[in-house]
């Protein structure tokens, strides 16, 4: 049973009817006998809680950030009119800030015997799966003096997918593409490449690339043009151990690593490549493998709104084995860690050669921005402190990178708004020097 603020308000006049007109025992039992039959009465005409049924529909899946909308609907199959409170709790997560406590709180009025529904507004503020908890009722009287109340288990689930912020960069990059395969006739032979088309000799050509017996054969001299090879295998590695916690902004930088993978996965599988995926820190946490061009994009944002970033060192020999066993042919390896000294040092620089010396090798990183604000700081002598530990800082990335140059290696360290770009047009300027 559920008394509602209107019972307490009448008590509180019956006590002023007592204490002014009725100062008596009497008169305390008059007004408590009324009081507790109008409650039991109301409850009596309550329509019952746990003989409802209750479903859902409505979007299960949405990018981080907007909108989507969970109905639930009531049936009354009981003889009375249900008049309700109704909350629909999920965590304060899939809300959007500030509408947590009221946007699942609904009143509902059903016949008997009919249906209605009510829907629920949600905007997750973090990836991943929010699962609904339990649907409350409380089914008051005509009087709305009391009532029933009762939970329902009614499970639906909404995951949160990448908001894949970096998409509006795609159509620039998609332009330069077309440009790149356009230019076919200007290309050279060599790594990476593939035979194209033959088309006639023309001043200025390199005399190497003349095809003497197509020339024969048309009476005329024709040279072969050539353009990058497609169907080149890309695997990107994710990093998800300790370093990708770090935050940047309001995001670790874990979700800017998501943002340019998906980037330059749009743009490869338009090129005609195929892409993979692996997670690892210190054991693997996901891998989308062997997908079609149609439904890589898909898996892979399915798979990323379900990782997180671990709090753990990343084991460097278990993720580059774990590479090497996914790319046994020579692949582009996009390797999205940290460039912090230390880890760098006890695993990445050790680790890479293995995988340069069989692949074209890229590592990016995501650098805060803030540190350029810090380094520039001179006003106050803790500004000066700041500014020195910052550049001390950019120094040691500096290092990092240059020996992972000198490892094979082409490294980015960009900030999380840059980084998709760089990262796409490093992909494209490889295919174009046929380094694929």
């Amino acid at each position: 049973m559920a008394l509602t603020g209107r019972t307490a308000l009448l008590a509180a006049l019956g006590s002023l009817i007592v204490g002014l007109l009725l100062p008596s025992w009497a008169g305390i039992g008059a007004v408590s006998g009324i009081l507790l039959l109008a409650v039991l009465l109301d409850l009596l005409l309550a329509a019952p809680v746990r003989s409802l049924q209750l479903a859902r529909s409505g979007d299960s899946t949405v990018r981080l950030g907007e909108p989507a909308t969970v109905e639930l609907s009531v049936s009354n199959p009981a003889g009375r009119r249900l008049r309700a409170q109704l909350r629909d709790a999920w965590a304060p997560s899939a809300f959007a800030p500030g509408t947590e406590l009221t946007a699942g709180r609904h009143r509902i009025d059903v016949p008997s015997g009919e249906r209605r529904r009510v829907s629920t507004a949600l905007r997750a503020t973090r990836r991943g799966d929010h699962q609904s908890h339990r649907v409350t009722i409380r089914s008051l009287g005509p009087l709305g003096l009391a009532g029933r109340q009762g939970s329902h288990q009614v499970p639906w689930t909404v995951r949160a997918l990448p908001p894949f912020t970096s998409r509006k960069h795609l159509p620039s990059r998609l332009a330069r593409l077309r440009e790149l395969d356009g230019r076919t006739s200007l290309l050279t032979r060599g790594q990476g490449t593939e035979f194209d088309s033959l088309r006639e000799y023309l001043p200025g050509d390199d005399v190497r690339s003349i095809d003497w017996r197509a020339s024969a054969r048309r009476h005329t001299v024709a040279v072969r043009t050539w353009r990058p090879e497609r169907d080149r295998h890309i695997l990107i590695v994710l990093d998800t151990g300790r370093t990708s916690a770090g935050r940047v902004g309001d995001a670790p930088r874990l979700d800017a690593a998501l943002d340019a993978a998906l980037l330059l996965t749009a743009l490869a599988t338009r090129a005609g490549d195929r892409v993979d995926l692996l997670a690892h820190d210190l054991r693997q946490r996901t891998a989308v493998l062997g997908r079609t061009a149609s439904d890589v994009l898909p898996a892979f944002t399915n798979a990323m709104a379900l990782l997180e970033p671990e709090l753990v060192e990343t084991d460097l020999r278990a993720l580059t084995a774990a590479a090497l066993r996914l790319a046994p042919r020579r692949s582009l390896i996009v390797l999205l860690t940290g460039l912090d000294t230390g880890p760098a040092e006890d695993g990445l620089l050790p680790m890479l050669p293995r995988l340069t010396q069989r692949h074209e090798v890229v590592v990016a990183a995501v650098a805060d921005p803030r540190l350029d604000e810090l380094a520039a700081g001179r006003g106050t002598v803790q500004a000066v402190y700041g500014a020195a530990a910052a550049a001390q800082t950019q120094a040691d990335r500096r290092a990092v990178a240059d020996r992972l140059t000198r490892l094979g290696a082409t490294v980015l360290d960009a900030s999380p708004h840059t980084l998709p770009p760089a990262l796409a047009d490093t992909y494209l300027a490889l295919k174009a020097a046929g380094r694929l």
